[in-house]
C-alpha cells in the first residue's frame, strides 16, 4: 500500500472553506434581493392605494350640479389631499423618510412613492438606496 504524498494534506479543508464562502455569499445575495423586491412590491401597493384614493377627488361641483356627462374631471387639490390622507393613515410610521409625488391630468392620477432600502444583511460600505413604487388610476365614465 502506497502512502499519500504530504503535499496534498489539508487541501480538502481549503476547498470546504471556499465552498462555505461561496454559499454564504449566495445566501446574502438572495436574502438582500428578496428584501429589495418585497420593499418595491409594498411601495407599489401603497402607490396603488394612494392613486385610487386620489381618484375620489372628482370635482364635486361638477358632479352634483351637471352630472358626470362624457368625462369626469379631477380636482387636483382634492386629489392631492385624498392621497396625502391615505398615505398618512396607511404608511404611518412604517417607512422612514417616505417621499411621494402626485401628478394629475383631467382624468388620471399618477402616484410615485419612494423610501430608503435597509438590507437585512448589508455589505460593508453600503449606504442604502431608494426604492420606488408607481401606480396610476384613471377615471372613465361608461354606461
Amino acid at each position: 500500500m502506497k502512502a499519500r504524498p504530504e503535499r496534498d494534506a489539508g487541501q480538502t479543508s481549503v476547498m470546504l472553506v471556499g465552498f462555505f464562502v461561496v454559499i454564504a455569499l449566495l445566501v446574502v445575495v438572495v436574502v438582500d434581493a428578496s428584501a429589495a423586491y418585497l420593499r418595491r412590491q409594498r411601495l407599489d401597493a401603497l402607490a396603488d392605494g394612494a392613486a385610487l384614493a386620489a381618484v375620489d377627488g372628482i370635482r364635486s361641483d361638477q358632479l352634483y350640479t351637471e352630472g358626470l356627462g362624457e368625462q369626469a374631471v379631477l380636482d387636483a387639490a382634492a386629489a392631492r389631499s385624498f392621497a396625502a390622507d391615505y398615505l398618512a393613515r396607511t404608511a404611518g410610521g412604517r417607512y422612514a423618510r417616505l417621499r411621494w409625488t402626485l401628478r394629475t391630468t383631467a382624468d388620471s392620477v399618477e402616484v410615485e412613492v419612494s423610501a430608503p432600502l435597509e438590507l437585512p444583511i448589508a455589505p460593508p460600505g453600503w449606504y442604502g438606496a431608494m426604492v420606488t413604487g408607481r401606480a396610476a388610476a384613471y377615471v372613465a365614465v361608461s354606461d
